[in-house]
């Protein structure tokens, strides 16, 4: 096949490139045309203004704004890049011989929080700030625009984490190093992840398959607690795992406490680190007849992790 990709420079496309480009001729689509290994040929947002990208039988559309936990990002950014951005790409499918249409969206297109036990694809959206509103804007202008005899999936990943990510993981992994124990030992969650190679896997056979169009959920196929994370970080580390089981009550007193004078530990992290936040992956395995992911969550995030010691 011939696969378009837009946000190629990203974390995602980084990974998945070298799981495409032997068996397929990729193209990049980005800001920039710095070359991508493994890449044919980098276009730019001038080219697909022009007209002048290649014809291709798939598009996976990458490119986006990711959430910006710091919040310095205004709302408009959001929106221009996920949500307008989305819009020129998916016309552009719309008009083109591509066959194939691949969005990845966010599961904070559905919800911020999970209320039950676990998020599935049928959830009634219900986002929470500009991120997660501007993705389900570009999902709801694809759905209400069909592309007719064509194949359109909606990717919604829950924390994507491998070798080369910068996210939460690697504050989590700095933390742990400096050897502080965890305060947060009595909060009993349960949390989903998503590893990039169970994601690449997954894009891959979406590609390479028949499957019908629609919205999937991204995730491995457990979901562990902070308490458990934690542990696996230690045990990358050769060390001995110091989770105290302080009164959440009390916790929650001194996370008000950083609310006021702007601490690490303020009352969103908190809740952040001990919320509950459980996506099923059991759509996307049916439609393939998957029982269970290339990759455990564990040894994902062992993968991950040890990318980060070294």
């Amino acid at each position: 096949m011939k696969i378009l990709i837009t946000g190629v420079h990203g974390f995602v496309g980084r990974n998945l490139v070298p799981a495409l480009f032997a068996d397929h001729t990729v193209y990049g689509l980005g800001r920039a045309v710095e070359n991508v290994a493994g890449v044919e040929r980098m276009y730019t947002w001038e080219d697909l203004d022009r007209g002048m990208l290649p014809e291709v039988d798939a598009i996976v559309h990458l490119a986006g704004k990711a959430h910006d936990t710091k919040k310095q990002t205004g709302a408009e950014v959001y929106f221009a890049v996920n949500r307008d951005l989305t819009v020129k790409v998916y016309d552009y499918f719309r008009h083109s011989a591509a066959r194939k249409f691949i969005f990845f969206s966010s599961v904070k297109a559905a919800a911020d929080f999970v209320k039950g036990t676990v998020l599935t694809e049928d959830v009634v959206p219900k986002p929470v700030g500009p991120y997660g509103e501007s993705k389900i804007e570009a999902e709801t202008y694809i759905l209400n625009h069909p592309a007719e005899g064509k194949d359109v999936f909606i990717l919604r990943p829950c924390m994507i984490h491998g070798p080369g990510n910068k996210g939460n993981l690697n504050l989590l992994y700095k933390v742990v190093c400096k050897g502080f124990p965890w305060p947060l030992g009595a909060f009993k969650n349960r949390r989903s992840f998503a590893s990039v190679g169970n994601v690449c896997y997954l894009v891959c056979r979406l590609l390479e398959e028949h499957a019908p169009s629609g919205i999937y959920n991204l995730a491995d196929d457990e979901a562990i607690s902070t308490n458990e994370l934690i542990s696996i970080i230690c045990r990358v580390l050769g060390r001995k795992a110091h989770i105290f089981n302080i009164s959440p009550s009390l916790m929650k007193k001194v996370a008000k406490v950083g609310d006021v004078l702007h601490l690490p530990l303020n009352t969103e992290r908190i809740e952040k680190l001990t919320e509950n936040y459980v996506v099923s992956n059991a759509k996307i395995k049916s439609v393939f007849g998957i029982e269970a992911l290339p990759i455990t969550v564990e040894d994902g995030l062992r993968e991950t992790i040890e990318s980060f010691n070294k």
